[in-house]
């Protein structure tokens, strides 16, 4: 039984959210987006509500009920509020840095590395080690903040490298001597 899916998601009065079969689209003050869902899911909206409903109790509509309801959530809450991604970089002589809309790294490796992020997400730097990446859709926001700290993973010794902002390293002890 999914609680997931059960879930009435709340719409906030200045988010719109159209259904079309089986396309649902929001627009909110931070902009518009689309998906197309599963033709099975059915939906109830109400005033300021939305329920995602399942024909049966099929392994194969449990599955997707959940997921249904927690995208559609995450729309609304990406045209409302918008998602974002701090990382941070330790490491001595590693920083970061903006050319116009392209974000620098530059983590000891022999050359910059550059990202040129689409149109839909927008990154900053703050001082030269702390990195937010911003955006309505939280599977591009997060793809991105990935991508950018599979540059230079946080390594288990020293703890250097490109961590998100809450991640715990753990150290592991060194050589020891006899």
């Amino acid at each position: 039984m999914s609680r997931v899916g059960k879930r009435i998601i709340n719409i906030p009065n200045d988010v719109t959210l159209t259904i079309d079969g089986s396309t649902v689209t929001v627009k909110g003050p931070k902009g518009e987006l689309v998906n197309t869902f599963n033709e099975d899911m059915s939906f109830n909206q109400e005033e300021n509500t939305l329920e995602v409903v399942r024909p049966t109790d099929s392994k194969e509509h449990r599955t997707i009920h959940g997921t249904t309801r927690a995208l559609i959530n995450n729309m609304v809450v990406g045209v409302s509020e918008g998602f974002s991604k701090e990382l941070e970089l330790v490491g001595v002589g590693y920083r970061a840095q903006m050319q116009g809309k392209k974000l620098v790294l530059n983590v000891g490796l022999s050359h910059p590395v550059e990202f040129d992020p689409s149109d839909d997400l927008t990154i900053s730097v703050d001082g030269n080690t702390k990195v937010k990446v911003e955006g309505i859709n939280k599977e591009y926001v997060g793809a991105l903040a990935s991508k950018i700290r599979q540059v230079r993973p946080p390594e288990p010794y020293k703890g250097k490298g490109i961590r998100y902002k809450d991640e715990r390293v753990r150290r592991k002890e060194g050589k020891t001597g006899k």
